[in-house]
């Protein structure tokens, strides 16, 4: 009898080194009632480019580099291979460049992703499990935590339930649903492999926001922005990243919890952009050889403060060096992921309850978290026209009188951002956040890659010089309240 039958029989016997025992019950999950909740409510999602010269010549827009990141080395060389046949297209006209999945959200047609999957498309093509195709169009994006909406014109789809990710277990089932090399509906099964995990970068080395659920659920290219999901076919998190050094899945995939999904969510479609609560510290993680330094014998972790900022909830809080976080809200935080994960579920003007230790002494106090920049104000997406002016093309006699090579002209000057800096009718922009200009789009591009970053302070630092020949510099301050 084989090993394998021996463990099915379960019938009380010894055999060889094997030993067989009625008291232990083959071990069964079932995976289909979960499968089925949630295959419907994944999509597949297309992103399209224009191509209007070379797409991977010099300077060239590369939509394959984040795969390098998200999937390993040589990732995207291999998705560029496959994506070839589509790409003999004719001039200016839009050729697929990557694919990802989604997860829809409602039944009217909003879509939750990753920004990796629908950075820098021109179009988007949303493909249910039932074969139906939608152009979709972006509602928000925040690259800090790696997350986009996007809405297709549809009524009558089956959304998602959602789960409460801080209720998953560390060697629970989950499954991740998605469309790996373009299969549609792909499940695959694993276990949590850890909680409140850190990558410390993303495609751009500055991905802040991390608190990743870790699996063994298989992912490969393709699978960014699809479900991960409990035994009952809850959302606990959104498929974001794989560990690997060949591009294809080596063992670890990562998702962001729905805990900080919602809330990203919830501030895209109510106000444009996220609304980024923060303590205002610097922190550093405890550890046993930080303890003995510091004489702390009271927790073995938790966050220590390093430094406390001026206007901030810290501050607020009585926050001083040498004291350690060790919850929020009552929840436990004994690293900056978790620290991350629980602040990330509130807005500047919500009151939160910390507990620290002093001197080996438990505190609980309350405070009002803030922004940035000390405020608790409702931060909102601006507009481009805003700005309060044109901005007119140089005539070549302009730019030989002044010994440039490109700009433009500052023209209908009026209430606006653009004045509010000082900058004056006639003065003439050369670059705007070290990027050189040559028209109004320029100008606008930059803009709008401002203010869908995450970050609290947004503004445009402007470089150029007046008819006179008198050089200047301005600051714009982007935010608004």
């Amino acid at each position: 009898m084989s090993l394998s039958l021996l463990i099915a029989a379960g019938a009380s016997a010894q055999e060889g080194n094997f030993i067989r025992t009625a008291s232990t019950p083959a071990f069964e999950t079932d995976f289909t009632q979960a499968a089925e909740k949630t295959v419907n409510a994944v999509v597949c999602i297309k992103s399209y480019t224009t191509q209007k010269q070379n797409p991977y010549g010099q300077g060239g827009y590369d939509p394959f580099g984040m795969f390098d990141f998200f999937f390993g080395p040589g990732a995207g060389e291999q998705q560029r291979r496959q994506q070839q046949p589509r790409q003999q297209n004719r001039k200016n006209e839009p050729v697929q460049s990557g694919l990802g999945s989604g997860v829809i959200i409602s039944e009217d047609g909003y879509i939750v992703t990753n920004n990796h999957v629908v950075d820098g498309a021109d179009k988007l093509e949303v493909l249910l499990n039932d074969n139906t195709s939608y152009d979709a169009t972006i509602i928000g994006t925040d690259e800090a935590s790696d997350l986009a909406l996007i809405k297709v014109d549809a009524k009558g789809l089956s959304p998602i339930v959602f789960g409460d990710s801080e209720s998953v277990k560390i060697g629970e089932w989950v499954l991740a649903v998605g469309n790996p090399f373009g299969f549609n509906s792909t499940v695959t099964a694993g276990i949590v492999s850890a909680k409140a995990r850190s990558l410390g970068q993303n495609h751009k080395g500055n991905l802040s926001i991390e608190s990743f659920i870790q699996t063994d659920a298989a992912l490969n290219p393709g699978n960014s922005g699809g479900a991960l999901v409990n035994l009952k076919g809850e959302l606990i998190g959104i498929n974001s990243a794989i560990y690997s050094n060949t591009g294809s899945y080596a063992g670890f995939s990562f998702a962001i919890p729905t805990s900080i999904v919602k809330k990203v969510m919830a501030d895209i479609r109510q106000y444009g952009t996220v609304q980024r609560a923060v303590l205002g510290a610097t922190i550093i993680e405890l550890d046993s050889k930080i303890a003995k330094e510091k004489g702390i014998t009271a927790v073995k972790s938790g966050l220590l403060i390093a430094g406390v900022n001026d206007m901030s909830t810290a501050k607020e809080l009585g926050l001083q060096e040498d004291d350690v976080i060790t919850a929020i809200n009552g929840v436990n935080v004994a690293n900056h992921a978790q620290l991350v994960e629980q602040l990330n579920k509130f807005r500047p003007g919500d009151k939160v309850t910390v507990t620290y230790y002093r001197d080996n002494k438990k505190i609980e106090r309350s405070g009002t978290l803030r922004n940035m920049t000390g405020s608790t104000a409702i931060t909102k997406k601006g507009d481009f026209s805003e700005l309060g002016c044109a901005f007119m093309k140089l005539t070549a006699e302009t730019r030989q009188r002044l010994g440039i090579s490109n700009g433009v002209q500052v023209k209908g000057l009026k209430a606006g951002a653009i004045r509010d800096a000082g900058v004056k009718e006639g003065f003439i922009i050369t670059a705007v956040n070290d990027m050189p200009v040559n028209s109004s789009e320029d100008i606008e591009q930059i803009y709008n890659n401002v203010m869908k970053n995450s970050d609290d302070y947004k503004a445009l630092i402007l470089y150029g010089v007046y008819p006179t020949g008198k050089k200047y510099t301005y600051a714009v301050n982007l935010a608004t309240e």
